[in-house]
């Protein structure tokens, strides 16, 4: 018997704090799980699957990721409905933001066009715990102004082999950083921030495992003034083993901003 398909592409945002990540594994809390586990009480009787277009890391946040929804047999009969029902049974650190139906030549994964990644960090002293969840504290003095001009210089094509870990032979390590900016955070905010704190934006058409967060370690240890800005350059170059990164920015400072798809 022929199966009619249906597909349709739908919008997430989500607080990683106590989450593993976005990719199903078992015993552990995953927001591919949890929205798994919440459309099958949605759709009981529908036969499911769903494809993420982004697979991050444990205790990363996304202000904006998606889904591919594909259902078997039965359209959705109402998307505003099923909407409001999913996002009521859905945790509260997670909410679906929209739904539309798209046709099969869509593809989540080969339509996307830049990801927008921010890391939220201070250089204060110990911060509120409320601050945990979303934001890196770095307790020591750190050259911000260096830093920002570190974080220039990874903007453009470049080679990356050094800011990734658990690669493959056919990794790309080639990319183009379209934005690499440390800016003062004006995006975030609430009464239990400290006065001061900063965002490293970065964006790109993709990144490779751990590229953000090692990205960001190299700027706190320029900040400490253990590299400098020469060390950054020669890192971006091809064949430069010596300069394998390998301070691990923590994970709940960095937050999935936004995907452009074509």
């Amino acid at each position: 018997m022929f199966r009619k398909r249906f597909y349709y592409f739908i919008k997430v945002q989500y607080l990683g704090y106590r989450l593993h990540g976005w990719q199903k594994q078992p015993d552990v809390k995953t927001v591919e799980g949890l929205i798994t586990k919440t459309l099958g009480w949605v759709l009981p009787e529908a036969k499911f699957k769903i494809l993420g277009t982004s697979r991050t890391d444990a205790m990363v946040s996304a202000e904006e990721s998606a889904f591919e929804l594909f259902v078997d047999h039965e359209p959705l009969e109402d998307l505003d409905s099923f909407l409001k029902l999913f996002n009521k049974n859905l945790p509260q650190d997670i909410r679906a933001l929209g739904i539309e139906e798209v046709d099969k030549d869509f593809n989540i994964i080969q339509n996307s066009k830049t990801k927008e990644y921010a890391y939220l960090f201070c250089n204060s002293e110990k911060f509120h715990p409320f601050c945990a969840p979303f934001m890196a504290n770095f307790q020591e003095d750190l050259d911000i102004e260096k830093m920002k001009e570190g974080a220039k210089l990874f903007q453009g094509v470049h080679n990356f082999r050094n800011y990734c870990v658990r690669v493959s032979e056919k990794s790309t390590f080639e990319r183009e950083m379209l934005k690499s900016e440390i800016v003062e955070n004006e995006v975030y905010t609430a009464n239990f921030f400290p006065k001061k704190s900063y965002i490293f934006n970065i964006h790109a058409a993709g990144f490779l495992r751990h590229q953000v967060r090692l990205m960001m370690g190299a700027l706190v240890l320029l900040g400490r003034g253990e590299l400098s800005l020469d060390d950054i350059e020669k890192s971006l170059l091809p064949d430069h083993p010596q300069f394998q990164m390998d301070y691990l920015a923590p994970a709940s400072g960095l937050i999935l901003k936004k995907i452009e798809f074509d």
